[in-house]
């Protein structure tokens, strides 16, 4: 006897476990009802057809007759009337919420419990087939329910009306805040934007002072339907109701994933991706033609090498006679503070005039970077600068000297010139800058870039008019964009100006059609800026960017720009090749 009793318990709590994981109605037409007040349920007895508000359902377990008593779904019921019914793992005990009691179901032992008195489990449940049943006339109570039973028709249906809360609390003399929305529109497509429209409101003209949504996105890529929750809170911390809606995404498409931050995120927006999306939307893209021309009225010295010095000396050193751009990217590599300078001599007999029109210059920085972006933006500027002096013939004068300069920084240095006579600047790195330093000695080459190069910068001329699909142009691939050629005196070697460092590139389109036009860096780390149609663009704003991590919108055009020019000179510090991808765009984000 102890053992049936023992196996019965057993079944019963096996049973119980199945009501609550299992016990929802199998047809998927059913909606729990979200904002009507009243509820209307037929059941029929022992059919498992049954019908909600008219809309018919299907029942994992029917109503029956037991002891000539009405049994019914608890759970089904519960789900439908919008009461809380729960398994609990640990207690082995059920528990559910009516407006007016806390219930807690006990079938070990037999019990139930209505907020705190005890009855006996008999007298309002049972366990039929498996599944969890509640006497009608005794959940009804509870529930607030009324219910008429068809004998003929063996019928039983229920009236339950959900009482509504009140929001004024009388204690406090403020009422909570009511959340409400709706959308636009009855539906939305695959990657269309979607309208919220708040109608949430404070009873007492407070304001509402947070917003707390479940679910919402800008737009959904799957279609189906998706419900959206809001809870808002007033200044006192009272919190409303949650409120839902759902959202029906259809399944035609509007925008897909890649597209919709392309068409709708802002200039400077960071665009994340992956390495299946650049493979597949990005890669290989048709180039843009374009037109070069280059510019070799200024010389362009580059001293890059050694780029991390281990001892005082000249770093490099050239002549300069017309238009010249000094260009250097020097870590000090040494165990001492050093200073670095520039030094001008006078190569003739004549006094000579040496005039800087332009600059780029960041003290020095441990962050390598930062100290390439930020000439890069200084340069790039072109503010206004008339800073002129005059050497006496065969003198050294120092040209430009920087702050003390500690192991381990670094320094970035952009000067365009104009002398009237010729003028060698050398490259220095000393404890002490003086006419002396000219005496130092020349330091080695080590592997980077060296050199003095006739072109400094590089005209491109694209046609951003009449492409239809995403395009591109690549910049420091040595291919595409060819390295240019000069000469390193200190060595008497030809070489190349691998990265196109100190070059500036004038980028022009003429009526460019609507577009996006994105950076992608390929090298490697890139940061630095771009100047478009006159305005500064940081990539990235903070940070560095890698094709690992997505483009960065540098620009968007209408369509009815006269034109677009993009001015770039590469930022030390950074790898190379960078691509810009040219995006066509119609008017859906104006959708």
């Amino acid at each position: 006897m102890k053992r049936m009793k023992k196996e019965l318990a057993l079944l019963l709590i096996f049973t119980m476990l199945l009501s609550f994981t299992g016990l929802t109605p199998a047809s998927a037409d059913q909606e729990t009802p979200m904002s009507s007040s009243t509820t209307y349920v037929m059941l029929y007895i022992d059919k498992p057809d049954a019908f909600v508000n008219n809309k018919k359902v299907t029942l994992d377990a029917p109503a029956t007759i037991l002891k000539e008593k009405t049994f019914v779904p608890a759970k089904f019921l519960g789900d439908t009337f919008g009461m809380k019914v729960e398994w609990n793992d640990k207690t082995r005990q059920i528990t559910m919420e009516t407006p007016t009691a806390k219930i807690m179901l006990d079938p070990d032992n037999k019990s139930v419990w209505i907020n705190g008195y005890w009855q006996s489990f008999d007298t309002a449940a049972a366990i039929i087939n498996g599944r969890l049943m509640i006497k009608l006339t005794w959940l009804a109570d509870y529930m607030g329910a009324k219910y008429t039973y068809n004998d003929e028709l063996r019928r039983v249906e229920v009236l339950h009306v959900k009482p509504q809360k009140g929001i004024y609390n009388p204690n406090s003399g403020n009422s909570r805040p009511v959340a409400k929305f709706t959308f636009a529109k009855d539906s939305y497509k695959i990657g269309e934007p979607v309208k919220y429209v708040d109608l949430s409101y404070d009873p007492d003209a407070e304001g509402i002072v947070n917003y707390q949504w479940t679910g919402k996105q800008e737009a959904f890529f799957t279609p189906g339907t998706y419900p959206i929750s809001l809870v808002v809170s007033d200044a006192h911390g009272n919190k409303s109701d949650v409120y839902t809606r759902n959202l029906v995404i259809t399944n035609d498409t509007y925008l897909d994933n890649v597209e919709y931050p392309i068409y709708m995120k802002p200039v400077g927006s960071y665009i994340k991706t992956d390495w299946s999306t650049l493979w597949g939307k990005f890669w290989e893209l048709p180039q843009l033609t374009k037109q070069v021309t280059e510019d070799r009225s200024r010389k362009l010295l580059v001293s890059d090498s050694p780029e991390e010095f281990t001892e005082k000396g000249i770093l490099y050193q050239d002549e300069v006679e017309g238009k010249g751009r000094l260009y250097a990217d020097h870590v000090n590599g040494t165990q001492q503070k050093l200073t670095m300078a520039i030094l001008a001599k006078n190569m003739t007999d004549k006094p000579v005039t040496v005039k800087t029109t332009n600059k780029g210059e960041v003290w020095p920085s441990v962050y390598a970077n930062l100290i390439g972006n930020e000439a890069t933006v200084d340069f790039l500027l072109n503010d206004p600068h008339d800073e002129s002096f005059t050497i006496p013939p065969k003198q050294t004068f120092v040209y430009k000297q920087m702050p003390d300069f500690y192991p381990g920084q670094g320094v970035n240095l952009f000067y365009d010139v104009e002398t009237d006579g010729k003028v060698q600047f050398s490259f220095v790195a000393d404890t002490e800058i003086s006419q002396n330093s000219a005496l130092l000695p020349l330091l080695a080459f080590n592997g980077h870039v060296r050199g003095t190069f006739p072109v400094s910068q590089v005209n491109w001329n694209i046609d951003a008019t009449n492409f239809n699909k995403p395009s591109r142009i690549i910049i420091g691939d040595g291919q595409t964009d060819p390295f240019q050629p000069g000469n390193d005196p200190m060595r008497k070697l030809d070489v190349k100006n691998e990265g196109n460092y100190g070059v500036v590139y004038k980028i022009h389109a003429d009526k460019p059609r609507k577009m996006a036009v994105m950076i992608l860096a390929m090298g490697g780390i890139f940061k630095g800026p771009f100047k478009i149609n006159g305005d500064m663009r940081l990539v990235p704003q903070s940070g560095v960017l890698t094709a690992f991590d997505g483009m960065q919108i540098l620009a968007k055009t209408t369509g009815k720009e006269d034109a677009l020019d993009i001015e770039f000179s590469p930022p030390a510090g950074s790898a190379f090749p960078i691509e810009l991808i040219f995006y066509p765009l119609d008017d859906r984000e104006t959708h």
